[in-house]
């Protein structure tokens, strides 16, 4: 019998209550972290993710949360799992973040618990989220002088941290010891671990009211839901090979650009992906298999936009070859990786989701603005302690525009696709002894076209009290997020990522990944890429224009160059429509 027949007989109505049950228990687990984490980067950008899972292990629900996270866990479950097989006990907690056994970066850590019911495991509920430091050389894990993964990070393998319901205080203690900012590590663990016990609690009082028989049948069915609207998606795309490549841009580490090219084969209702990248390089853009799983799934769904329900049968019908290890996309140890979930994952999307959009022109829209973000860290005199945090809202970019719709604005990056927040800047300057002077939309930052890219952001700090640290990583600061449908824009250099140090009255700019300090008195200002636009921007009509001129989001010269679109007074906003006929014409 095959999988469809098997659940063909599930209730509908119960179907629906155990499908709302599961996603009310994702939902509890997400709200767990917010409220019970300790550092900004959970409980005010919320970078993490939850998801379920069965006892095979098959990815029965993923959260709407953070893209990087969600596609990783499915292969890091099923490696976690086989690493413990015949030793996984109730009240077990498995702790793990190393790429070479699935993971993401390493500064994605991962709880895994066990849920069993009378005796038998039945699912794993599971709670990723990034720590605001994972040791290593550099505070907050980012370290572009990196040429292995040992100058890096704290490695954790596959370890039970609580062995039978019994906290490992050895273990913990090890693993805490060798991080900074000590405080927020141990709070942020301690909400992962409550989080997962939230969903296991929940998902024992599911099997009580509606058996585990029921509950199979109807998780069975959603699986096969998920799968069925996949394949049939994929029946509609002709059959055939189609190519997307998108060019990963050298960020300073010397290497020069390189191509990553995704390769979409067709075949009825079967998909296949192979994906080719240069070898890896000894700088901290390798991505390990797991995390470039993360950048194929993205890239798929930005094609297929599908409803729910969200879980691993959307990839039954879909194979993925990686290429040979020791690349850039398939890295092997001792590579370092720890920009990996932005740079290349970004690019390895855009190629993704250019493959498919050849293949479907009519489902085609612009990427998003890819990840240019900053780390801080210092010392904190009014708590006599060391703080470091990734700033989530440095990375916070445009979304792409569509065929139907301009970008939306201070959406992105790519990689977190709207599931970030920047929190707000009163709690930020709370947290950390700095002071925010600006976070805004950047003029001119969306990319052209007849539908315009979203606005990226600009994010000024200044330290209180002492010097402080800056570690810059990501790209985009010389190659826009790519546009669609025949977009593109003249003014290039605001639409890219940056950096503005600002001492003595002077303002340097700074494209390349690198590592500083600044003290009272002096600023950095982080500047992210807009999304890219859809469609020839000459056709914009020209009062969407003067609106955007009006509020900020496009210059008087930005009109002119991007647009065509020439305004006469710079108050009024008056347009000279004859020399705008004949700028577009020409």
């Amino acid at each position: 019998m095959d999988r469809t027949e098997a659940t063909r007989t599930v209730d509908p109505i119960t179907l629906s209550v155990v499908r709302g049950i599961l996603e009310t228990t994702q939902r509890e687990m997400t709200l767990s972290l917010e409220k019970t984490a300790r550092s900004s980067v959970f409980n005010l950008a919320h970078d993490y993710s939850t998801a379920l899972f069965n006892a095979e292990p098959e990815m029965i629900l993923q959260g709407q949360d953070i893209p990087i996270h969600l596609g990783s866990l499915i292969p890091a479950m099923k490696v976690v799992a086989g690493y413990f097989e015949g030793d996984i006990n109730e009240g077990d907690l498995i702790l793990h973040n190393d790429p070479a056994y699935g993971g993401s970066h390493a500064i994605d850590v991962c709880i895994y618990k066990p849920v069993f019911y009378h005796g038998e495991l039945v699912y794993w509920t599971v709670c990723k989220g990034h720590l605001t430091d994972i040791g290593g050389p550099v505070p907050a894990g980012y370290n572009p002088d990196a040429k292995e993964i040992y100058a890096e990070c704290l490695r954790i393998p596959p370890v039970k941290i609580w062995d039978r319901g019994k906290p490992r205080r050895d273990v913990l203690n090890m693993i805490l010891t060798n991080m900074r900012a000590r405080r927020d590590q141990e709070g942020d663990f301690n909400a992962l671990i409550g989080a997962c016990q939230v969903g296991e609690r929940a998902l024992i009082r599911m099997l009580d009211k509606y058996a585990k028989e029921e509950v199979d049948a109807c998780i069975g069915e959603l699986l096969n839901m998920a799968e069925r609207q996949m394949r049939s998606l994929i029946a509609e795309v002709p059959d055939g090979t189609y190519e997307g490549v998108a060019v990963l841009e050298d960020a300073g580490h010397g290497f020069g650009d390189f191509d990553i090219k995704a390769t979409v084969t067709i075949e009825g209702d079967d998909c296949r992906i192979a994906i080719s990248s240069p070898p890896q390089v000894p700088y901290f853009i390798n991505s390990y298999e797991g995390n470039s799983y993360s950048g194929v799934y993205l890239g798929l769904m930005m094609f297929a936009q599908l409803p729910p329900p969200y879980n691993e049968g959307l990839y039954r019908c879909v194979s993925v070859d990686m290429g040979p290890k020791g690349t850039l996309c398939n890295a092997r140890e001792p590579a370092p990786h720890m920009n990996c979930t932005t740079t290349p994952m970004e690019t390895l999307t855009d190629a993704v989701r250019l493959a498919f959009e050849k293949a479907m022109p009519s489902k085609v829209a612009a990427s998003w603005g890819h990840a240019n973000g900053l780390n801080i860290a210092g010392w904190d005199k009014r708590h006599d302690e060391e703080y470091v945090t990734m700033v989530l809202a440095t990375i916070i970019s445009g979304a792409g525009a569509t065929p139907q719709q301009d970008g939306w604005h201070a959406c992105g990056p790519e990689c977190c696709f709207g599931a970030l927040t920047s929190g707000d800047i009163e709690l930020l300057e709370h947290s950390y002894p700095i002071i925010i002077h600006k976070y805004s939309l950047m003029t001119d930052s969306g990319g052209a076209g007849l539908h315009r890219g979203g606005s990226g952001t600009a994010w000024e700090v200044e330290p209180l009290d002492g010097d402080m640290t800056f570690i810059m990583f990501g790209e985009g600061r010389r190659i826009p997020a790519l546009g669609a449908a025949g977009a593109t824009s003249t003014m290039i250099d605001t639409k890219v990522g940056r950096l503005e140090l600002k001492r003595d009255g002077n303002t340097e700019t700074i494209r390349n990944n690198t590592i500083g300090v600044i003290k009272p008195g002096e600023t950095v200002t982080n500047m992210n890429p807009g999304g890219g636009g859809y469609g020839d921007p000459k056709k914009r009509p020209v009062d969407k224009v003067v609106q955007d001129v009006k509020l900020g989001l496009v210059s008087i010269k930005g009109a002119r160059e991007d647009y065509g679109v020439v305004i006469a007074d710079a108050e009024t906003l008056k347009v000279d429509l004859d020399a705008t006929r004949k700028l577009r014409a020409a």
